[in-house]
Formats: C-alpha cells, structure tokens, sequence
C-alpha cells in the first residue's frame, strides 16, 4: 500500500508490523524521522531491508528514539579467533539458547526498556529467524473473567530465574558480560502494563517472569504460561526470515520476542541496540 508519509509502509500479515522501503535510515531529516515514529508506535514492528548498517550507523538510529540503555552487543555464536562455540558449558551459548523463549528486554532491571534496533550480519543456511508476538493483540484475547483476574496482579521478573533452565552462567572468568546478572533484587511488575505513549494495555508476561505474590506457584506458573501461549499465536505473531544487511526497530513495552533455532554448528552474528525506557513509566521497584 502507498502511503502519504516518505516512505512505502506495507503491513505485515499479522496483527502488528509493517516493512519500511523507500527511506535509508541513515539519511532522515526531522520530518522524516516524525512519521517513522509515528508508524512505530502504530505497528509496534518496523522491518527494513537491505539498510546494511554498519555498527557506529546502528547506533546512530537507535539514539534518535532514546536515550541507549548499552550502545550495542553481539549476539553471537561466534567466538573472537572466528571459531564457532560447541561447549554445553559455554555461557554465551547458555544465554543464546535463553533467548529462544518469549520475553521482554530488561524486565528483570529496574527500569524495562522502551525498544531496540536489530541487524544480521551473518546467518545460518537454515533457521535463525526472529520472532515478534504482539501482547496488546493478546490482551484483547482475553475474556472478561480473565482481564479482570490479572488486573491487580503482578510478577516478579529475573534473569537468574529464567536462566537456570539453561545453565548456570558462571560467577567468573565468564565471557558473558554479566548485563542482568549483577544481583539486583527481581523487580515487581504488573501483569497488565499500559503503554505510556499509545495508552493501550498489554499483557506483561514472558520467560523472566514468575512467582505472582497471592497465588500458589504451580497457579502462578500456569496462569504465566497460559498468558504466554494466547499471545504467541497466530495472528498476532510474526517471525522474520532474515538476510543480510536487514534492520529492525521494535517496541518492547508491547511486544515479545525470541530467537529462533539454528544448527548451532554454523556462525549467526546479530547486533543489538538497546533503547532505554523512561524511569516515569518504565520503572518497577523489587517489592
């Protein structure tokens, strides 16, 4: 579809999301960048291909939507001497795996983050897509009865939790940097988070998340996963088959995400910048 703004918006084939042509990322004016953000807070979800970014360009993006939370990591299996990781002990591969689960950036910090620019850089021959589910979509999924159950309702959220399914990531001489591991207390967030910009509710779950104060823990677990699981379906999900040189812009106070699977014996080389969230609205203290 053609759109009045300076670039071609065309939606994707789900509740959220639309790709972005015509428009070089590196080269917006103000007025340019106004509408790009207007089309964010509207599809959530914004694909651009072929932009082919290089890592100082990528943070450049990424500043004009926020200030950064990090400027930018690699997500990698690949280790500095060009060689793929293998070992099971491995903690990048411990964190790689993490992120196939659904869940939000830095729920378990103490301020969320707002969003994130994502690029590829070097894929697998198969596989490694990344997946996007839209929790606004899946709020409105929900019945009256359960709208009305999680809406005083909050859970802890904690990168120590989540990633004890995969491993414990070592306390030293690990090359994973630590980013989420450095003993902060699990913040207290509502299961429900309205989205201070567009002011629409959203379910707030996803694999950091656990423990909801008041209920038994397999009532908790199962109401989190239930939660997880009307989301993360079809139509209100979306997995991007990447290629080289593709950027990405997602909102992450109302969407999910997560890696997908690879042979893990060839390269897969993404870069992440993190968008920090506003401590007004972001903000979830441990108790």
């Amino acid at each position: 579809m053609t759109s009045a703004k300076p670039f071609h918006v065309e939606p994707i084939d789900a509740t959220f999301g639309a790709v972005i042509t015509g428009l070089k990322l590196t080269h917006m004016d103000e007025p340019a960048f106004a509408a790009l953000y207007r089309a964010w807070l509207e599809y959530a979800l914004l694909v651009f291909p072929g932009q082919n970014l290089t890592n100082d360009e990528q943070i450049a993006v990424a500043r004009r939507f926020g200030d950064l939370e990090f400027d930018l990591m690699e997500l990698s299996n690949v280790k500095e001497d060009g060689s793929v990781r293998t070992s099971d002990d491995d903690d990048m591969l411990k964190v790689l795996k993490g992120n196939m689960g659904w869940h939000c950036d830095s729920t378990y910090m103490p301020v969320q983050a707002k969003g994130a620019v994502f690029t590829a850089h070097v894929l697998p021959s198969h596989g490694g897509q990344t997946g996007w589910a839209d929790a606004r979509a899946g709020y409105q999924e929900l019945d009256g009865a359960t709208r009305e159950k999680i809406a005083g309702l909050s859970a802890y959220h904690s990168l120590y939790y989540s990633q004890k399914k995969f491993g414990k990531i070592k306390e030293k001489d690990s090359e994973y940097v630590g980013y989420g591991l450095n003993g902060q207390e699990p913040p207290l967030r509502p299961l429900v988070k309205i989205h201070p910009e567009t002011k629409q509710p959203a379910i707030a779950v996803g694999r950091h998340a656990y423990g909801i104060p008041g209920l038994e823990e397999d009532e908790s677990e199962k109401l989190l996963q239930d939660l997880v699981d009307i989301t993360c379906q079809a139509p209100r999900v979306y997995h991007h088959d990447w290629t080289v040189g593709d950027a990405v812009i997602w909102d992450n106070r109302c969407l999910m995400h997560r890696s997908g699977t690879w042979d893990m014996s060839e390269p897969r080389v993404m870069f992440h910048s993190r968008i920090a969230g506003d401590p007004e609205s972001e903000f979830a203290a441990p108790n």
